[in-house]
């Protein structure tokens, strides 16, 4: 499974009923943050995920509403007794951006691993998942991200057995490694089904839609997409700014076949993000507005 949890959906400035854009992630009890604006361990409170499994945080881009709470972040994992690395990944810059704001949490009990990126790279995290990293369309350097948790092929126990496997070897066979079995060399593929569809998490803000985003996010299971303008009138300015408008995000999600699209990062101009909700819905109708603490739990398909 993998957990998602909004922690905020605002642009450029916290407001009093809107915390900035961020999103937890969890597998397998470690948590994921993707970006970190002002204020983000504020709302992180009101959920009931602790902070002490916080092991990777990612950054779409180096502007303020998705850095600036980084210390407080850090600071109140540091509380939560954590002593294991902490790894952030970002746009080129991160490191000293990082070592910027820890100028005021110079002392913590963890070690705070930055590896910058610039797009096109894999990664392996904790607890199996894979990120993938995509340079995106801003006014400064600026990545997209998937989060992906494969899914083993299912084991034939039946076949197994017919080859006198014993029980004992059954797990390496489900790992892809191949096993003996008196003097006869059994492979994985003669015991396991045809693959199966894993989870796929993306998130995609402050940017302009790009010919590679539909590709990138193909098949997603939730995209967590940008749509700081509602009305289609603004598309100027989201073309000046670098942002989507709901419509555009929705053309995203459709054409990238993604199961669920969830909008995030509204500008502070628009108060009412619902009333735009059906320009997106004729695009893509299974689009929701984002709100803080929207949480959704993604599961593997019982029929696979």
């Amino acid at each position: 499974m993998i957990d998602a949890c909004l922690l905020g959906t605002g642009g450029m400035m916290p407001l009093p009923n809107r915390w900035l854009s961020a999103l937890l992630l969890r597998c397998e009890g470690h948590i994921i943050l993707c970006d970190c604006g002002e204020g983000t361990q504020m709302s992180w409170r009101s959920t009931n995920w602790g902070f002490r499994d916080l092991g990777t945080i990612v950054l779409t881009h180096l502007h303020a509403d998705h850095v600036a709470g980084l210390p407080g972040v850090l600071y109140t994992v540091a509380h939560a007794e954590r002593v294991e690395p902490v790894a952030i990944y970002g746009p080129p810059g991160t490191a000293a951006a990082v070592a910027a704001m820890r100028v005021i949490v110079p002392r913590l009990p963890f070690p705070v691993e930055v590896r910058e990126l610039t797009g096109g790279e894999t990664v392996d995290l904790p607890a199996g998942l894979t990120l993938r990293s995509l340079a995106v369309e801003h006014r400064v350097p600026c990545l997209a991200y998937t989060f992906h948790r494969p899914r083993a092929p299912r084991f034939d126990a039946d076949r197994a057995r017919a080859l006198d496997v014993p029980i004992t070897l059954w797990s390496r066979l489900q790992r892809g490694e191949s096993v003996t079995v008196d003097g006869r060399t059994i492979q994985p593929e003669e015991v396991l089904g045809p693959p199966r569809r894993g989870l796929t998490v993306a998130f995609v803000t402050d940017t302009r839609p790009t010919p590679e985003l539909p590709d990138f996010v193909r098949g997603a299971d939730l995209l967590v997409c940008e749509g700081m303008y509602g009305d289609p009138d603004m598309l100027d300015r989201a073309v000046e700014r670098g942002h989507m408008i709901f419509q555009e995000a929705a053309t995203i999600a459709a054409t990238g076949e993604v199961k669920r699209l969830w909008l995030t990062h509204f500008s502070p101009a628009l108060t009412d993000p619902g009333a735009y909700l059906p320009l997106a819905r004729n695009i893509f109708p299974n689009t929701e507005i984002g709100r803080a603490h929207r949480t959704l739990t993604l599961a593997f398909p019982d029929d696979e």
